[in-house]
């Protein structure tokens, strides 16, 4: 028996990294499965590769910064499916424009903003009411150790990770009654294609994994950790902060 059987769940920035793996371990554990991303061939062929070890998947074309687009994946979702039980939002990320405040253009902190707070926003008030329907549903929602600790260069990102674990306690407490639970997992520097690219640019920066008692972590690693969430295993746990940090937040 799966540990999410009979559940749906939606993924948003599916087609790599976390999001991929995610989508993999809940379909493993049988949930049926959206693919909500803006690359659509490669999440139709994780879709398909799904689908061919058993599971059961669908792709959403979904900009989680752009509220028609949102409305649209999650109705294509309720069409298929018929029902909504767990929302990992996982879509954001930086860029190299980022960097201190003062010189950070104005443009890159309102995309920021836009896609890692506001996408997590939308999303969220998109599945609420859904999972209101359902009698209730897990909420998870994914930050970055730069929204707990002093990063430099990261000023846009930093702010904007640091609003999403600020918005988890608040949608945790506001919809408790409802049976939705809001989490937030913090990963510290996760090996995704994106984020190995950044180090073949940037190697001198790799010094900081020092601080990283258990080594940079897998997309597995952090999946796993949205999976607990996801259960019923983690049923009685809202508002809570999991980090998957390889220790780098004590350290």
């Amino acid at each position: 028996m799966g540990r999410l059987d009979g559940k749906v769940a939606f993924v948003t920035g599916a087609s790599q990294g976390i999001g991929e793996a995610a989508a993999r371990r809940m379909a493993e554990e049988g949930a049926k499965v959206v693919l909500a991303a803006r690359r659509r061939a490669e999440s139709e062929k994780i879709v398909a590769e799904i689908e061919a070890a058993g599971g059961s998947a669908m792709y959403a074309q979904c900009d989680v910064s752009e509220p028609e687009s949102v409305e649209a994946a999650f109705a294509a979702a309720i069409e298929r499916f018929g029902r909504l039980d767990v929302l990992f939002n996982n879509a954001g990320g930086s860029s190299p424009k980022d960097g201190p405040l003062t010189v950070t253009p104005l443009d890159e902190f309102w995309r920021t903003i836009k896609l890692d707070l506001y996408g997590t926003w939308l999303c969220s008030r998109a599945a609420i009411p859904l999972m209101q329907k359902a009698g209730g549903g897990s909420i998870v929602n994914i930050a970055s150790i730069m929204g707990e600790m002093g990063v430099p260069n990261r000023d846009a990102y930093t702010a904007a990770k640091g609003g999403i674990i600020a918005l988890t306690r608040s949608m945790a407490v506001e919809f408790a009654k409802d049976g939705i639970r809001v989490n937030v997992v913090i990963p510290g520097a996760t090996a995704t294609e994106r984020v190995l690219e950044f180090f073949r640019k940037e190697p001198h920066l790799k010094k900081q994994f020092d601080a990283y008692l258990l080594g940079m972590a897998e997309p597995i690693d952090v999946a796993n950790a949205v999976l607990f969430l996801a259960s019923d295993e983690s049923k009685r746990t809202t508002g809570q902060k999991l980090p998957v940090d390889s220790g780098i937040l004590i350290s």
